[in-house]
């Protein structure tokens, strides 16, 4: 009976922890190998685990003549917090080192998911409109246009927050974000037209970026890529309807602008110089650590994925600018941000996964959205054509972040012969979650080996 109740325990254990994996963007592999390895580490072998985006199972049969113990858990979505993330990495890891016992560890994580973001919530705001504000200053926008553009990104924070509130799906909030940007970019125009020109197109494309950076590319992209078609297509799907009600939103707030005389301007980008380059790369980094911050990252953090960020972007524009194509710029620098955000994750003591998805923030396609929606308001063929190659473009830019970026996790996280009883039933690279089961020696009978 002791046995029984402790197998029940730990699965309970194993499931919450896949919970707070999956809700926070990792990949259904990395969820998996964590589950399993937190198992091992607790002496439950030869387990089962199942991962359908919205629910987690986990089975064990500790003999062949007896019925299996099935757990099976609902993920609810929750709000992204990286310093939940962080603490439940470090708890697993605790565990597999034999640091932490099977209680110890329960307690913890019930303090871990109980005890709520590490910042209050306005601060989540302001940072918000911190990383629209670096995002406006890496497009080349002027002062005005990087104060619109964070007084823009805190409206629409607050108004998702209560339409979550509201228990209101995530397609709707992204349309009424979209609707908000365009409007409130266009009334700037408008106020801010006597005394100083504001391009309310580089207001609407820092909120497209604001509102792609909560979109899950990078879990949806791992799992697709490394064999969980189920959970894959599931993500794929919620970042399509994402994404579609950012473009119906913008579209809608592009009509509803030009009905009562707000127009929006077309958008035009400065010439990138070696000026103008150092200034993307410092509003790359703004955007950058500021989504960290956002998300509840651990400060330590942000100046690491500040840099990496910045200087992924500036990279981004010089190969650009130099003829490498847009869709294959992003993809080296993605690699890139792969590369070093596994060795950065290791340094600060925080999942790889952090580093990755906030330092490739500042290469998300909103600037090739906004001109698709553009193009395809106006009037004629050959615009309409160049619209939707641009969304054509965003799409494959999508791709490209995620793929390259999954890429570097894969040439710098090298299989270590001591893991690979672990390593061997891995299905991709490892984004959050321990890599190595450390076991014990202990004084094995005859009969155990």
């Amino acid at each position: 009976m002791d046995d029984l109740r402790t197998l029940h325990r730990t699965l309970d254990l194993c499931l919450k922890v896949g919970e707070v994996l999956l809700s926070s963007g990792a990949g259904a592999a990395d969820v998996v190998a964590t589950m399993r390895a937190l198992a091992r580490s607790l002496g439950i072998r030869h387990t089962q685990v199942d991962v359908t985006f919205t629910s987690l199972a986990m089975s064990v049969q500790q003999g062949p003549d007896e019925a299996p113990v099935v757990q099976i858990r609902q993920v609810t979505q929750r709000e992204i917090d990286y310093e939940d993330l962080t603490r439940v990495d470090h708890l697993v890891r605790d565990v597999v080192a034999g640091k932490t016992d099977l209680e110890e560890a329960r307690t913890q994580l019930a303090q871990i998911v109980s005890s709520g973001h590490a910042r209050p919530r306005w601060a989540a705001t302001v940072g918000w409109g911190l990383m629209c504000g670096g995002v406006g200053l890496q497009l080349g926008g002027s002062p005005v246009v990087v104060l619109v553009a964070m007084l823009a990104a805190i409206c629409i924070d607050r108004l998702q927050l209560l339409m979550t509130r509201r228990r209101l799906p995530g397609f709707y909030q992204q349309v009424a974000g979209g609707v908000v940007a365009t409007v409130l970019a266009a009334l700037g125009t408008r106020l801010a037209e006597p005394w100083v020109h504001l391009n309310a197109s580089l207001v609407v494309t820092a909120n497209i970026i604001m509102l792609l950076a909560g979109i899950g590319f990078m879990g949806a992209i791992q799992d697709a890529l490394s064999g969980f078609f189920v959970t894959g297509g599931a993500r794929i799907l919620e970042a399509v309807l994402a994404t579609a009600g950012i473009i119906a939103g913008v579209s809608g707030g592009l009509s509803l602008c030009a009905t009562v005389g707000l127009e929006v301007p077309r958008l035009t980008l400065p010439r990138f110089d070696l000026v103008g380059v150092s200034a993307v790369g410092v509003g790359g980094a703004i955007a950058a650590a500021a989504f960290a911050f956002a998300s509840y990252a651990p400060l330590r953090t942000l100046l690491p994925v500040g840099i990496l960020g910045g200087a992924a972007l500036a990279a981004t524009e010089i190969m650009d600018e130099a003829g490498f194509g847009r869709t294959w710029s992003v993809g080296v620098s993605a690699f890139v941000i792969g590369l070093f955000g596994y060795t950065v994750g290791r340094q600060f003591r925080v999942p790889p996964l952090v580093v990755v998805v906030s330092a490739v923030v500042p290469l998300l396609p909103g600037l090739s959205i906004y001109r698709g929606l553009f193009l395809l308001g106006e009037e004629g063929g050959q615009q309409a054509a160049q619209g939707l190659l641009a969304m054509v473009t965003a799409a494959s830019i999508a791709i490209a972040l995620a793929s390259g970026v999954i890429l570097g996790e894969y040439v710098a996280q090298p299989v270590m012969r001591e893991a690979r009883r672990v390593e061997a039933r891995l299905a991709g690279p490892r984004l959050v979650g321990v890599t190595r089961v450390r076991r014990h020696r202990r004084r094995r009978d005859p009969e155990s080996r």
